[in-house]
């Protein structure tokens, strides 16, 4: 199977010149301009004017009031967390079926991750296997949710919109409201993607990246979107070194982080989301490039946006239809051998070692989905030929 895979890949992306990576950043506006601007008038750090312009665009584009942007994704979703009320100790509930950061980010804001089950259809979490777990092992005291088994508080909800693919987040926003839990919608990955025709991080308190894979990138950075103004408030103080205004004391109120975006970082962002809609129609286009080439072929198929539901494609991903490490292994080397940079979907959280004893429910379907999936060659520069980019 694996030469068949290859000759689809290959049929896409053309004669792309090998190695071809799984994702990587394209610079076709005005990166060079901005980001020279910055330097020539000599603000390149967390004070200038590219850093609210990002995040006023950054706000816009997403449907939401408020944008901060950050360092990092992580640092993103840390501050969220905080500002949300996650104290130690607390446990926030999240797929085990992400990237590691998220459960990183918990551990940062000294609370505990708590591990649930995701769906094949989106890959994000499963609201009925959260629902069944929650009534499994938490009761309600005194107003707050509790881990029965742990007696520890069960204080947050993040769900993540796997490879930009939008989960059930409404339905779990309702168990969450059920259950007293506030929810942070971690967007890292899914930057355009749309569900009900509304953007995602336009509900909730939504959290982003900006790395170097993403589709939109600032070399390294993050954002966190809000309705709510005074967790707005607080998210730049908190951000900003918990530093007080004043035309020349530095006063802090708390203790605060240095996570605000420099000048440069956000000069790059306000290029790259000035083309984020060329960029999405070309990830989409080589999206169904994709499901066009590989229709048919038995054992896998491409992984295809959930109903109702409108994928920014970050990482287009091929489904195995059964569970075999031996076939994962193999395929990915023939690939690499064949120059395309694919790669597996991440460990289990729960199967790391910093995790291995950390509350969960059944994560069945999560471990037989981490032995059937393939990301390929994703990058937005591949689908520009498509769209007469």
């Amino acid at each position: 199977m694996s030469s068949d895979i290859i000759a689809a890949i290959s049929s896409v992306i053309g004669d792309v010149p090998r190695p071809v990576a799984l994702h990587e950043p394209l610079f076709a506006g005005n990166e060079n301009a901005y980001v020279k601007s910055c330097i020539d008038e000599g603000w390149v750090s967390s004070v200038g004017a590219f850093v609210n312009r990002f995040e006023k665009d950054l706000a816009a584009f997403c449907g939401a009031p408020r944008a901060v942007v950050v360092v990092n994704g992580t640092c993103a979703i840390h501050a969220a967390l905080m500002v949300l009320g996650v104290q130690h100790g607390d446990e926030v509930i999240i797929p085990a079926l992400t990237f590691v950061a998220t459960a990183n980010a918990v551990v940062h804001a000294g609370a505990v991750p708590h591990f649930v089950d995701v769906e094949e259809t989106s890959l994000g979490m499963d609201p009925q296997a959260l629902l069944a777990h929650l009534e499994r092992v938490a009761s309600r005291q005194g107003g707050q949710t509790v881990n029965k088994l742990t007696g520890r508080p069960i204080r947050a909800l993040m769900p993540v919109h796997i490879f930009g693919h939008p989960c059930r987040l409404e339905e779990l926003a309702a168990i969450a409201r059920e259950w007293n839990l506030v929810v942070v919608e971690d967007a890292t990955e899914a930057l355009g993607s749309t569900q009900d025709g509304r953007a995602v991080g336009s509900r909730h308190t939504a959290v982003f990246s900006f790395n170097g894979n993403k589709m939109v990138t600032t070399g390294g950075g993050g954002a966190v979107t809000t309705h709510d103004e005074e967790l707005y408030q607080r998210l730049k103080h908190l951000t900003t070194t918990a530093k007080q205004s004043h035309q020349w004391a530095f006063l802090h109120d708390q203790v605060g982080y240095n996570y605000r975006m420099p000048n440069l970082n956000a000069a790059l962002g306000v290029a790259q989301l000035e083309q984020a809609p060329r960029f999405l129609a070309a990830k989409r286009a080589l999206a169904a490039a994709y499901m066009r080439a590989f229709e048919g072929m038995k054992g896998v198929r491409i992984l295809p946006t959930p109903p109702d539901t409108e994928s920014n494609y970050w990482l287009v991903s091929l489904l195995a239809d059964q569970a075999d490490p031996a076939w994962l292994d193999t395929t990915l080397q023939a690939l690499h051998d064949a120059g395309l940079q694919c790669r597996p979907i991440w460990q289990p959280l729960h199967l790391l070692p910093m995790y291995r004893e950390h509350p969960r429910g059944d994560l069945t379907r999560t471990e037989l989905l981490a032995r059937r999936l393939i990301s390929l060659p994703s990058s937005v520069k591949l689908g520009l030929p498509m769209i007469g980019g």
